[in-house]
Formats: structure tokens, sequence, C-alpha cells
């Protein structure tokens, strides 16, 4: 590992511009990481020849003194996002070995930003799943462990290979998509910062789509400040996505002063659950505190359906994965199966889906149908559409009295892969997160402190629809105080 790769996002951007060396030698310092780094499997595609061509380009942007803010930075792109020629798979076996013919608003307006694509990184299969252990590629391993003990960890779901790689230096920054906390798990179990955006703020056009209602791409970066300037990039109005947002895109970076005096702080009380570990409290109460101490006024306030929203969500989201997953079928999109003799276009279709799904996907697939169907749908769709409602109106009167919430990110630190076989005990990991999603919301996790096994904890801040430049600012106050700087020791 080398010291170039430890930098952030804004101290690189500051040391290319003063020529302290260059935007190749810079790429060519984590092109090393990432070769090196094949224990932890966070790669499912590696572009290093391409990464180079970016570099020069970025340093001939660089020494004409035209350099955006991104200029010559090596990223991570998770493989839900289509990347023009690279191969795209979304972590499933039914998209074997596709290369978009276009690549995504989001990339796009990275590359045109100057950014460098280092490859492409692994995740649960079409973004379902808590732990990284859905892959078509295998499980990605966290590169933290817990102190004394060589068990392999999850880096979380479904963004598992994004954060692990941020994590060890792999890349300078990496992309996520967030459905119901797949970019703020992860975050929390790596150490990283995780934004969320408002949905609708980044666009979602060449994501491959999971839910669509509630999937947000957004980044993992080093540090708060980092993060606004990710998202300054990533955002943006498009027309190829009719549910992106016509709102201007403010300046993040220049709204991160720090100072949160006369900002209400809301601390739900729904948020403290049974089986939560003890330290994440602990740090929940001293974030709260930090805030306090900095000039925050910190507010005890109540949103009465959270507990309904983790199994409205798991009706939600595998309703429109049917729906969305529904072209996969080996004609239209995706593997196409050998056929027996006498099969017919029935048999092409079942046998293309059950080899090419994993059996999370196959399991959402199936309850997604199921909440669908005629005599279900009424009371199984209809009836989690009103819950999340009410749970956005909960949302619309908590911000009447507060300007962001302070919760945690998860009930956990890290868990060992294979631990959680049971799929409810699974999906209890999104339990913190997914209310953000329902309502649409933007939110971010910031590290908080190592447990007693030297494992990273994390704090998630939810701010305003469209409010990311106050929500990220009261994360810089919030990561300023917090002082997190530990990194996993280097075993891979």
């Amino acid at each position: 590992m080398t010291d170039l790769t430890s930098l952030t996002i804004a101290d690189a951007r500051y040391k290319l511009r003063a020529k302290e060396f260059s935007a190749a030698d810079l790429t060519e310092a984590f092109i090393g990481n990432v070769a090196g780094g094949d224990a932890l499997n966070a790669w499912c595609e590696k572009t290093p020849d391409l990464a180079r061509e970016q570099a020069k380009a970025a340093d001939a942007r660089l020494a004409a003194g035209e350099a955006p803010s991104l200029c010559g930075i090596p990223l991570g792109i998770k493989d839900l996002f289509c990347t023009k020629g690279i191969r795209s798979q979304a972590g499933s076996n039914i998209l074997e070995d596709f290369k978009p013919p276009y690549e995504s608003t989001v990339t796009s307006n990275l590359w045109a930003d100057g950014a460098v694509m280092l490859g492409k990184l692994s995740m649960d299969e079409f973004a379902m799943g808590s732990s990284n252990e859905t892959a078509c590629y295998g499980p990605v391993v966290n590169p933290w462990r817990r102190r004394g003990d060589e068990t392999k960890l999850t880096p979380g779901g479904s963004s598992g290979g994004s954060s692990a790689a941020l994590a060890a230096c792999m890349a300078m920054a990496t992309t996520g998509t967030d459905t119901g906390g797949s970019i703020r798990q992860p975050a929390a179990f790596t150490g990283t910062v995780g934004l969320k955006p408002t949905w609708g703020r980044v666009s979602r056009w060449g994501i491959v789509a999971f839910a669509s209602s509630l999937d947000q791409a957004g980044p993992f970066t080093r540090t708060v400040r980092d993060a606004a300037i990710m998202l300054q990039a990533m955002a943006s109005v498009d027309e190829k996505d009719s549910t992106s947002a016509d709102i201007p895109v403010p300046d993040y970076e220049a709204a991160l002063t720090g100072d949160v005096k006369g900002k209400r702080i809301g601390i739900p009380k729904e948020y403290t659950v049974d089986g939560m570990s003890a330290e994440i409290t602990k740090f929940w109460e001293e974030g709260a505190e930090y805030l306090r101490a900095q000039g925050a006024e910190i507010v005890e306030i109540s949103l009465p359906h959270t507990k309904y929203a983790l199994p409205a969500y798991y009706i939600v989201s595998p309703a429109e994965c049917s729906s969305n997953l529904a072209r996969y079928d080996g004609v239209r999109y995706g593997k196409r199966a050998q056929l027996s003799q006498g099969d017919g276009i029935t048999e092409l279709y079942e046998k293309s889906r059950a080899e090419g799904f994993g059996d999370e996907v196959k399991r959402r697939i199936m309850i997604g149908t199921y909440v669908l169907s005629a005599g279900y749908y009424d009371a199984y769709y209809t009836q989690a559409q009103k819950v999340r409602r009410l749970i956005n109106r909960d949302f619309e009167q908590a911000f009447e009295k507060v300007d962001a919430i302070l919760t945690p990110t998860t009930p956990s630190p890290a868990f060992g892969l294979g631990e959680k076989s049971d799929p409810l005990e699974m999906y209890l990991q999104d339990i913190f997160t997914v209310t953000v999603n329902m309502a649409g919301l933007p939110g971010i996790s910031v590290p908080a402190g190592l447990s007693s096994d030297g494992l990273p904890l994390g704090l998630q801040l939810i701010g305003k629809a469209f409010g990311e430049e106050d929500l990220l600012n009261t994360a810089y106050a919030l990561e300023t105080a917090l002082e997190f700087s530990a990194t996993p020791e280097k075993w891979w």
C-alpha cells in the first residue's frame, strides 16, 4: 500500500494541480493495489489499460488548466452500472458476459469530470442481499477482522465490493446503489462514508433495475467532503430518466461549513430496538452529545410507523423486482438455456430463469409475483403502499420540527460470512435504513468508532428531500467531532 492510495479525493485533487505527482502516477499506485487484493474478491472486472488511457487524458486536461474536480481520480464502479463495452452483469449468471453498447448516465458524468475507471466491483445478485454472498462471483471479504480472529467477515451488501475496495485502498472512491440500505450498511461495516441521495437526485438510466421506486445511486468515500465532491459529479437531471428531478445541482462542497448552531437534530424513540448492540447505543448517544456541544439542539421525535417499514419494504421491493426481472427470459434478455427435444417456449423461459437466477433472486421474484397476483394484490401490495404513505407522512411531520434525524446505521457490526443463513435474520439488517428509501429521502452513514472487537460502527443522518447540502454539512460536523481515522490492518 502506497501513500498515494491513502489520500482523499480533496487532497489528491490539490496535489495533482500542484504537480506533486501525475494522474498516471496515482493510477499506477491503485492498479498495483487492485492487483494485490484478490483475497478480498472485490473486483469482478479489472480495466488497467482503460485506466491508464483515462489517466493520460486527465494529465492533458490538468496541464491545460481545464481540470474538473474528479480529474485523474481513480474510481471503482459497482457492477450494476452499465459501462460501454465492459462486462456489466449485475452479479448474475443470467447476464453472463453482457457488454452494454451504452454508458449509464452516472458513469458518463464521472468520465466527463475526468475520473479514471479501475474496474467493476462485485455485488449481491441484482442488488438483492445484505452480505454480498449472493454474487455469482462468490462472496466478497471485508478487509476488517475482529481482533485476534481470522474469521472472514462480510463487507455488507449489496454494494459489498464497493465498500471493501474503498476500505482496502483499492480505489479513491466507488459507486454504489441503495434500495433498502445497500450503500449505508456496507459503509458502516467498513468504516467508510456512504451517501444515499434523495430519490430522483441522481439518474437511474443505465443502472440495472431492482425496485425502481426505491433504487438510488450514490458514492462511497473516505470523508464527507469527498462524498460532496462525488455527488456533485454524479447528480444531474436526465431526459432519459423521467423520474430524475429537474432541480439545479448545488455546490455541495461549498456548503461544508461545519456550523450546526441552532440546528435541531431529531432522535427517534422507535429506533431503540431489542438486540441492538450496546456499543452502537453508546456511539449514538455520544454522536448526539457531540452535535449538542457544537450548538445543535437535540429533540426526541416519534416515527410511529417505523415498525411496519421492514415488512412493507419486503412487499414493495419484491413486487417491483418481479416486474423488472420479467424481461430476463432467455429471449429478450439474458442467458438462453439449452432445450431438450420437444421443449417449447414455456420450457425455454423456465429453464433459462432457473439456470440464470440465484436462490435469493428466485425467492424475491416468487414473493413479488405472489403479492401482485389476483386475489392478493389488495391484501398485500395495496396495503404496503398505504403503509409507505404513512411512513412518508411521519417524516414530513418530523421535519416540521427538526432539520435532520440521527440514528444508528446498523444493529450490529459486520458478521461472519455464512453466519446468517436465515433470510429473515438477514433482512433485519436493513431495519434502520429501509424507511429512508420508502420515503425517498437522503441518508448518509458516517463511521462512529470501533466495537470492542475492533470493527467499525456507523451513525446515520437522515435529511429532508433534496436537502443534501444541509445533510452533508451536518454529517461534516459530526465527522469532525467523531475523529474516526482507523484503518484495517492489512492481511490480504
